[in-house]
């Protein structure tokens, strides 16, 4: 055997043991590096599942997960008139609606007719906190404003363009939306969503948004990202603040439109009370009775049906 010949089968013999070492040993120095790998490779979990319960059933929380998140919609052809004539006599009792909403907000109330027009009384008001005396007249009025907790505008840009009139005037006088609020923090709100404007009592900011909410709900609106994440951060302080008002049913006007033709069924009679008179137990009975809301002098209406004592419950 050559010297040359010699030397290769040395070599070749002490290279593939060699080998396999060095190859067995970068396969133990790279197992820490590729099991973070394997681990993102797995899919995340999704948002909230680890370690948040799910929201309540019945909470504004829970509400918010209903509404459709999209993009602002221009204000294009917005204007008030969209929306009716600014303050009807919607129940048709002989008072507007922003008198009864006066009536419903204010304490220690004076009339200047003695059943409808507001001419005094005092607001705790919800938006600042402060405690406001109203006076009516052309340089006090404006003091305390009713306010509409989703904007009109806001409304407009978020689904009410293809709500019918009589949706859009529902929204606009419904008492769910309808707030008396202290004039200057009314007019800082403008048209803002809880994204850019949020009350600066902060006591009262989780009751907002679930109104808002409420009121995006019943009307089929829906919000931007933006105020989404808002109202999300707000209701995360407070997960089991209730759903505000009847605000996780529709309007009746839009159930009505989208219901198939068909003559609806005959409401249920309410239950005689025990003077013979008919009676509802509660909001709850006027509902499942189709009665809901049920009016003064409708049968089965009484005060305690009707909180704000407006004429009008259940809504």
């Amino acid at each position: 055997m050559t010297t040359k010949n010699l030397r290769v089968r040395i070599l070749t013999g002490l290279t593939l043991p060699f080998l396999a070492l060095s190859l067995a040993g970068c396969d133990a120095a790279l197992a820490p590096e590729q099991a973070p790998a394997a681990v993102s490779s797995a899919p995340a979990p999704a948002a909230g599942a680890a370690g948040e319960a799910p929201a309540s059933a019945g909470t504004a929380l829970a509400q918010l997960e209903t509404i459709a998140v999209k993009g602002r919609a221009p204000k294009t052809g917005y204007s008030r008139d969209m929306f009716g004539s600014a303050w009807p006599d919607m129940d048709r009792d002989g008072c507007d609606e922003r008198n009864e909403i006066l009536q419903r907000d204010l304490t220690g109330i004076t009339y200047k007719d003695g059943r409808c027009v507001v001419a005094a009384g005092t607001l705790n008001d919800p938006y600042t906190g402060r405690t406001i005396d109203f006076v009516r007249g052309t340089k006090s009025s404006s003091a305390v404003q009713i306010d509409h907790v989703v904007a009109l505008s806001d409304a407009w840009q978020k689904g009410a363009q293809q709500l019918s009139s009589d949706q859009r005037m529902s929204l606009a006088t419904d008492p769910l939306n309808l707030m008396a609020a202290d004039g200057p923090a009314n007019g800082s709100k403008s048209d803002s969503d809880a994204a850019s404007w949020l009350p600066p009592n902060k006591a009262f900011r989780c009751e907002y948004v679930a109104r808002q909410t409420a009121v995006k709900a019943k009307y089929d609106l829906w919000m931007t990202q933006a105020e989404h994440d808002a109202v999300a951060r707000i209701l995360a302080s407070c997960p089991d603040e209730p759903v505000a008002g009847n605000g996780a049913a529709r309007t009746e006007a839009v159930a009505v439109e989208e219901a198939p033709a068909e003559a609806p069924a005959p409401a249920a009679e309410p239950a005689p009370a025990a003077d013979g008179s008919a009676a509802y137990a509660n909001c709850a009975a006027v509902r499942a009775a189709g009665a809901a809301p049920i009016h003064s002098g409708d049968p089965g209406y009484s005060k305690k049906l009707d909180r704000d004592g407006d004429g009008v419950g259940c809504v």
